[in-house]
């Protein structure tokens, strides 16, 4: 055998289907729990200075529609701290832009990576990409879902309580993208979540259906104070996301009585403040609540690497050494 070929990923085979995430619930509840429990390991790893090179060799393709900050660094430097490595694909990098279809970009990576993510506006061209993939494909955000964020959410929280079982969280704000597969998530965590929003943003009926087919739809209110009243977590986003720019000035003044800060917080003195960031200061959320003593932002943040890490090795590993990690 040639001894410069280390690289063991199977050839594509057509009788396999890769299992893709594009949104939370692709994973089971077993799945889930795997992956948690293998990002807790990771980041201790991580913090101790130990190497964790668990997919050495292997390659991750990232497609951007959106331009990013976390998505990006956590996924790059997570895929090298796991041995392998990550090729950035901005727009204009690839065939997409030239009107190649999505699925033929898909069937030609898969014969040089090992998986890819994308972060994209339209949730079908992730679903395009998955159709024409014969390895793993992860939603690295869409204006559907946001999976990855959701993973780092329950993992914080399951740091927050050690477990999901004395946690309620408040969701106060637009019922977005990330608050769809967090009502999602929730569910499948047992998580005990109420979710405030302005008259006409809730999410989908669709997105609530499948929660409860996981486990128990979140409660969905218009009152911010009544939702947030006795929470263990307020967790709440941009009112504006990518792509909103025009509808700017209704939505701020729809969303007016959604900021969280200390009066609203008020009534819950010992909840944890969540973000996926960025931060829209002064919008959604305060400066004074952003940079308080109960903010977990940063570590919510952090957990991003963690936790995707955790989900690439455990689509590409080898669980029995996962699992000693």
């Amino acid at each position: 055998m040639n001894e410069y070929a280390t690289h063991t990923t199977p050839a594509p085979n057509a009788d396999e289907s890769p299992q893709h995430v594009l949104d939370v619930d692709d994973l089971s509840d077993d799945d889930l729990a795997a992956v948690l429990s293998t990002a807790a390991d990771l980041k201790a790893a991580h913090r101790r200075g130990e190497p964790h090179a668990l997919l050495p060799n292997r390659s991750l393709a990232m497609l951007f529609e959106k331009p990013s900050t976390r998505t990006r660094v956590s996924f790059e430097a997570g895929m090298t701290q796991l041995g392998g490595h990550a090729l950035f694909l901005g727009p204009g990098d690839t065939q997409l832009d030239r009107g190649e279809p999505v699925g033929d970009t898909a069937r030609a990576l898969s014969r040089y990576v090992d998986a890819m993510m994308a972060r994209v506006f339209d949730h079908d061209a992730l679903e395009s990409m998955a159709a024409g993939s014969s390895v793993p494909v992860i939603n690295g955000l869409s204006d559907d879902a946001h999976p990855c964020q959701t993973l780092a959410d329950l993992f914080t929280v399951y740091e927050l309580f050690d477990g999901f079982e004395d946690a309620s969280v408040a969701w106060v704000g637009d019922g977005n993208n990330v608050a769809q597969s967090f009502a999602v998530g929730a569910a499948m965590a047992g998580i005990d979540l109420t979710m405030a929003t302005p008259e006409g943003y809730e999410p989908d009926a669709e997105v609530l259906s499948r929660a409860d087919a996981r486990g128990t739809a979140p409660e969905v209110v218009h009152d911010p104070e009544a939702a947030v009243a006795g929470a263990d977590v307020v967790y709440t986003d941009v009112w504006v996301s990518m792509g909103q720019e025009d509808d700017r000035e209704e939505k701020i003044a729809d969303f007016e009585e959604f900021q969280v800060n200390d009066d609203l917080l008020a009534s819950a003195p010992d909840a944890a403040v969540m973000h996926c960031l960025p931060a829209h200061r002064g919008e959604e959320i305060t400066s004074e609540v952003l940079d308080g003593d109960r903010a977990v932002v940063f570590e919510q943040a952090e957990n991003r690497m963690h936790v995707q890490k955790a989900l690439l090795a455990y689509l590409l590993g080898d669980q029995d050494t996962i699992e000693t990690v």
